[in-house]
C-alpha cells in the first residue's frame, strides 16, 4: 500500500492562483490534492496466467475471483505426497493374526486347566472317602497313598498350566506392543507428509487470483498467457468511494478546526464555477512544516504550516490527483 504523495508543494500555490482568477476573490482557506489509498495486488504463486478477467476502471468486490494461475506442477506434487501417505498404510504391521493364534492357545490352555481342576475335585472327593475307609480299617492304606499321589501330581500340572497361561498372556501383550512400536515409527513419517500436503493445498489456493478488497482497478500490469511469479504486480486497486483531500493550513487556523469538524470542499466544475462537496477533517498533523514560498493562505503567508486530511464522499466526480479548495 502507498499514499499518493505531494512531492511538489509549490503546485498548491499555482492552484490557488488559478482559483483566484476564476472566482474573482481570494476566499478559500486552503488548497490541496485529492488522494486515495492505492494497493498493488501481486501474484502469490508462480506459473502461467491462464485466466485474468480484469479491465482498468473495473469495480471489484472483496473476495471476487478475477483470474487463475496454472499450478499443475503443484497438483502433481500433492498427488505424489498423497500416494506416499497411502503407501505407509501398506508398511504397517498387523498384530491381529499372531495375537489370534495366541488367544486360541490361551483359550485351549484355560479349558485344560478347568478340566484338571474338575479332575482334582473328583480325586479330592475320592481321597476323603478312602481316608474314612482307612480309618475304619476297611481297606489298605496303599489305595489312599495312590490317590494322594495322583492329587499331588494333578496339582503340579494345574500350577504348570496356570504358569503357561500367564506366559501366553504376556506373549499377547508383547506382540501388541512390538507391533505398536513398529507402526509408530512408520506413522511418524505420516505427519510431516500431511503437513506438506496442507502446504501444497495452501499454495494451490494461491493459484486462484482473488481480489482482497473492494475498489476500482487503476492499472493492469499483467495479461493472460504471461508467466508470473510471487511478488510480481498484477494490478493496482484503490477504494474511491471516499477520497482524501490533503491540504495545508497555517498555525493561526488550527484553532478553527479539530478532527471531526465539517468543512466545505470545492472542485472545478467549469471555467466559471465550482462544485461544492461536504467534507470532514479526519487527521491533523501534530508536526509543523516550513511553508514553501509559493503557498498562499486566506490571511497571510505563515512561516509554518500543518498538513490536514479531509474525508470527502465521492459521487464519481472526484479523481486521484484532482485539485480542491477548502473553506474551514
Amino acid at each position: 500500500m502507498k499514499r499518493i504523495s505531494i512531492q511538489i508543494l509549490t503546485a498548491l500555490g499555482l492552484i490557488w492562483a488559478g482559483t483566484s482568477c476564476k472566482s474573482g476573490n481570494n476566499d478559500f482557506d486552503a488548497s490541496g490534492v485529492f488522494e486515495a489509498t492505492e494497493t498493488v495486488i501481486s501474484a502469490e504463486s508462480q506459473g502461467k496466467i491462464i485466466a485474468f478477467d480484469l479491465q482498468e476502471g473495473q469495480e471489484l468486490k472483496s473476495g471476487q475471483k478475477i483470474g487463475e494461475i496454472d499450478c499443475q506442477n503443484l497438483n502433481l506434487q500433492k498427488s505424489q505426497l498423497e500416494a506416499t501417505i497411502e503407501a505407509l498404510k501398506l508398511k504397517q504391521n498387523d498384530a491381529a493374526p499372531q495375537v489370534e493364534i495366541l488367544k486360541q492357545q490361551l483359550s485351549t490352555q484355560a479349558a485344560q486347566i478347568n478340566t484338571q481342576r474338575e479332575q482334582l475335585r473328583v480325586l479330592d472327593k475320592e481321597k476323603s472317602r478312602l481316608q474314612n475307609l482307612v480309618a475304619a480299617e476297611a481297606i489298605p492304606s496303599k489305595q489312599l497313598d495312590d490317590v494322594s499321589g495322583q492329587v499331588d501330581i494333578l496339582k503340579k500340572q494345574i500350577s504348570t498350566s496356570e504358569s503357561q497361561l500367564g506366559v501366553l498372556k504376556q506373549q499377547i501383550r508383547s506382540a501388541e506392543q512390538q507391533v505398536g512400536i513398529q507402526n509408530r515409527g512408520i506413522l511418524s513419517e505420516k505427519k510431516p507428509l500431511e503437513a506438506r500436503v496442507a502446504q501444497m493445498n495452501d499454495l494451490i489456493g494461491h493459484c486462484q487470483i482473488i481480489n482482497p478488497l473492494e475498489g476500482t482497478v487503476l492499472v493492469k500490469y499483467a495479461e493472460t498467457n504471461e508467466v508470473t511469479a510471487p511478488g510480481k504486480p498484477l494490478y493496482k486497486i484503490a477504494a474511491l468511494q471516499d477520497m482524501t483531500l490533503r491540504a495545508y493550513i497555517t498555525g493561526d487556523q488550527l484553532s478553527k478546526i479539530k478532527v471531526g469538524s465539517k468543512v466545505k470542499v470545492f472542485v472545478d466544475k467549469d471555467k466559471e464555477a465550482y462544485k461544492e462537496l461536504p467534507g470532514e477533517i479526519e487527521w491533523i498533523s501534530s508536526k509543523a512544516e516550513f511553508t514553501p514560498k509559493t503557498i498562499q493562505t486566506k490571511d497571510e503567508r505563515g512561516n509554518l504550516v500543518y498538513a490536514i486530511k479531509v474525508k470527502v464522499k465521492n459521487d464519481g466526480y472526484l479523481k486521484i490527483g484532482m485539485y480542491g479548495e477548502l473553506k474551514l
